[in-house]
């Protein structure tokens, strides 16, 4: 069965192949990465389907990622596309464990009529993000396409960083602990109340940030124990639990009742019919964690302004292989992995 679907038997493209999930992985296998996946390459390279390539230099390795950025409303409660592009890129680079980005480029292609002052504002905000995150944007590049050629702006970074040490997405071992850094489903249940002016009391807000110094001292408590971590962004935890088990070929056990999701968040995704762990992220972490490390990697998140409600809420098993079964403290169940995002357009 093939990622697309078909109008008047042509083949094509969907929303849903964008959102994350399984069709996107399958699009980009069958389509985009097609004759690149057997090139040799010295290191992590697409065939690894990882958050970014990993080549060695030395005796250290050149991390490198690339990400482009799409979001309706560019403005929302929390941050903007700009926060969304340098924190997006950051993080990736650090969920291979380059927690110390070299620097960024940044390619921009502007809608004719775009207002100057949303442009000079989605800037200051760039800025305001690279400063948190300890980088800069080195080069870059700018396009003006015709009014009605595209909806906004569109950003792509690109970010480069050395590490002594590569975390892959496929390292979990049975035994060990899965970690969240904090609360899930903030940002796309942030989006979708503002983009649907929904009625909610209690105002959401996105979790968008960069958060390389917090996975920084989660992989300093212990070196070497952390052996996968994963961001999940679109198609939320669900979707990036998935994946990690299937590559790494274990079974995942997530207990539902440790898992952190603020109250605003769930009562807003119970009243949509929405999962929280299907809801997009973007300023959280997955890990995986040796079982003697857990608590010293826990601790370390804590102590984190970003991860103060981190949580070990799970842990991996030799059987069932690449699927995550949800424990809710009265039975168990499959977690699915949905096909799209509930809210596309995003990050």
């Amino acid at each position: 069965m093939t990622a697309t679907s078909t109008v008047r038997g042509e083949a094509v493209i969907t929303l849903r192949h964008g959102a994350g999930g399984r069709a996107m992985r399958q699009l980009i296998g069958e389509t985009l990465a097609a004759g690149y996946l057997q090139m040799p390459v010295e290191g992590i390279g697409l065939a690894a389907m990882d958050d970014g390539a990993a080549l060695r230099i030395g005796d250290r390795w050149l991390v490198v990622t690339t990400d482009s950025h799409v979001v309706h409303p560019i403005f929302f409660p929390g941050g903007d596309i700009g926060r969304l592009a340098v924190a997006g890129t950051v993080n990736d680079l650090a969920m291979m464990g380059a927690t110390a980005p070299l620097g960024l480029t940044c390619a921009v292609v502007i809608e004719e009529g775009f207002r100057k002052s949303d442009l000079e504002r989605v800037q200051r905000s760039m800025l305001e993000t690279c400063r948190e995150a300890g980088v800069t944007i080195l080069t870059g590049d700018t396009k003006v396409m015709g009014r009605g050629e595209l909806d906004g702006i569109v950003i792509n970074t690109t970010g480069v960083a050395l590490t002594d040490a590569v975390v892959p997405d496929a390292g979990l071992r049975p035994g060990d602990r899965l970690l969240v850094t904090g609360s899930l489903g903030d940002h796309g249940m942030a989006l979708m109340v503002k983009r649907h002016g929904l009625a909610i009391e209690a105002e959401l807000r996105s979790d968008v940030a960069p958060i390389n110094g917090m996975i920084a001292a989660a992989l300093a408590a212990r070196p070497g124990a952390v052996t996968a971590m994963k961001d999940p962004t679109r198609g939320g935890a669900a979707s990036a639990w998935h994946e990690m088990a299937e590559k790494s070929g274990v079974g995942i056990v997530i207990h539902e009742p440790l898992v952190p999701v603020s109250q605003t968040v769930r009562a807003a995704a119970e009243m949509l019919g929405l999962d929280p762990f299907q809801i997009a992220n973007e300023g959280k972490a997955l890990l995986g964690v040796r079982p003697d490390a857990a608590d010293a990697v826990l601790a370390a998140l804590r102590a984190h302004p970003l991860g103060a409600a981190a949580a070990i809420v799970g842990e991996c098993i030799a059987d069932h292989v690449g699927r995550v079964i949800l424990d809710t403290g009265l039975g168990r169940r499959l977690l699915v992995e949905v096909e799209g995002e509930p809210l596309p357009r995003i990050c």
